[in-house]
């Protein structure tokens, strides 16, 4: 619930002015470009407006969609009194403010003017989006291949290991000759080591060789366990002594544990194909040289 008189209360009018600030700009752009005078889609809806600003009406349709928006989809009328006059006296406001920023000109500011332009964009793509995804759901056989392809593209092992990070390659070289006497590899890391690391004696935990630059990938996979490089590894970072300690094989995560996110990628796919369509028979004059 969203309270008026806690700290919930704030994060609920905090939540508020974020939508709001969305709802009001893409309504004032309408209004510029439509009426010459600011509004929130007062010709949307025949039924009365839930508010009147300098004559211009805020329609019950506008104040809904608006509710929505901050209460997670649940209507007005799941809301309190105090939580409904609320959320009016915010959009009162923010008309308020429009209308005055309309009134004196600032809509054109360059600024202004190209927020709404975006806003305006983002908003009509997403509404293709849900409009054609609607009609095209994704089948139970395009999330499986979907699966196997992103399966396909996972690393197929992963690598723990340990480094010693230090400023300069004739300070790591000292530090290798000091190895190869049977220095031990974590304590030197931990009193040697610029990286945050040290502390773990230059554990760096499991992970996969794309997580890493490419140099310091490129040293580790060259590794087998047990051993550690002899030559200092150069990245942006500074300078690199890498030790493996064990490799392991990546399990690929259950179909119905990525389910959700599968979905989400093969939507993806099919609006892109769907605007590529559209750029296709589009006449576009690329100016940028």
């Amino acid at each position: 619930m969203i309270s008026i008189s806690s700290r919930q209360g704030r994060c609920a009018r905090a939540q508020l002015g974020l939508l709001l600030w969305t709802c009001v700009a893409l309504a004032s752009l309408a209004a510029c470009q439509f009426r010459g005078t600011a509004g929130s889609g007062s010709a949307s809806s025949a039924s009365p407006p839930v508010a009147v600003v300098n004559g211009v009406p805020i329609s019950r349709q506008f104040f809904e969609f608006y509710i929505k928006g901050i209460a997670g989809g649940r209507p007005s009328s799941e809301l309190t009194a105090d939580q409904r006059k609320e959320a009016l006296d915010n959009l009162i406001r923010a008309e308020v403010v429009a209308q005055d920023e309309v009134k004196n000109g600032r809509d054109h500011d360059q600024d202004t003017a190209d927020l709404l332009e975006l806003s305006r964009l983002n908003v009509l793509q997403q509404s293709a989006s849900q409009r054609y995804l609607k009609d095209v759901r994704p089948t139970e056989e395009e999330l499986r291949a979907e699966y196997e392809t992103q399966v396909s593209q996972m690393p197929h092992e992963e690598y723990h290991a340990r480094h010693i990070l230090v400023a300069t390659e004739p300070y790591a070289n000292k530090l290798i000759e000091q190895l190869d006497q049977g220095a031990n590899f974590a304590d030197l890391a931990k009193r040697e080591s610029m990286d945050s690391s040290k502390d773990n004696g230059g554990d760096l935990g499991w992970f996969s060789p794309e997580r890493m630059v490419p140099a310091f990938a490129a040293a580790v996979v060259a590794l087998k366990p047990g051993e550690y490089t002899h030559k200092a590894v150069h990245t942006e970072y500074g300078w690199h002594i890498i030790k493996l300690e064990a490799t392991r094989d990546v399990t690929p995560p259950p179909y119905d544990s990525v389910r959700q996110r599968l979905l989400q990628i093969v939507e993806q796919k099919k609006f892109r194909a769907y605007e590529d369509s559209l750029m296709k028979t589009a006449k576009i004059e690329r100016k940028l040289s």
